[in-house]
């Protein structure tokens, strides 16, 4: 807790274990949208016990770090709520062609719910994505063209090649 050094390295050394902290805890929690007044106020950035807080610009450094590294995305304007991506949608793309390959089901349809809520898929760490996630995740497929997204009726599905 406390200040980001400024020592160049150090600070680069605490950059990586800050953004480790937040994805790890974000993973675990299954957090997906960060409100960054929210953020600031949670267990990641703010130690009650010991009454120690890290200052909103060293959030903001860290937000901007992870940002650069594909794991964020602003929804808003002003920077105050994002988009958290532990994993990013090609990692996540991975993983859901592999289970799609192990199981055979190449060549099938599925739609957006079906992979992300579906029985079949309860123990699979994608199971309960968000679908905005879901989606960037078989685009990131698509133009590995394994993959394709189309409509289906009032929602959307997906091919796997």
């Amino acid at each position: 807790f406390g200040r980001l050094q400024p020592n160049a390295d150090t600070r680069q050394k605490q950059l990586v274990a800050w953004c480790s902290l937040v994805l790890t805890y974000c993973r675990h929690h299954k957090i997906y949208t960060l409100d960054v007044m929210e953020a600031q106020e949670s267990p990641i950035f703010n130690n009650k016990k010991i009454e120690r807080k890290l200052p909103t610009d060293a959030v903001q450094i860290i937000f901007e770090e992870l940002r650069k590294k594909g794991n964020l995305e602003w929804i808003d304007k002003n920077k105050s709520r994002c988009l958290i991506m532990w994993r990013r949608p090609e990692e996540w793309g991975k993983l859901i062609y592999q289970w799609v390959s192990k199981n055979g089901m190449t060549n099938s349809v599925f739609t957006l719910y079906e992979l992300s809520n579906g029985d079949d898929t309860v123990k699979e760490e994608f199971h309960g994505l968000e679908e905005w996630m879901l989606l960037k995740s078989l685009q990131a497929l698509q133009l590995e063209q394994k993959a394709e997204i189309m409509a289906l009726n009032d929602s959307k599905g997906v091919k796997f090649f």
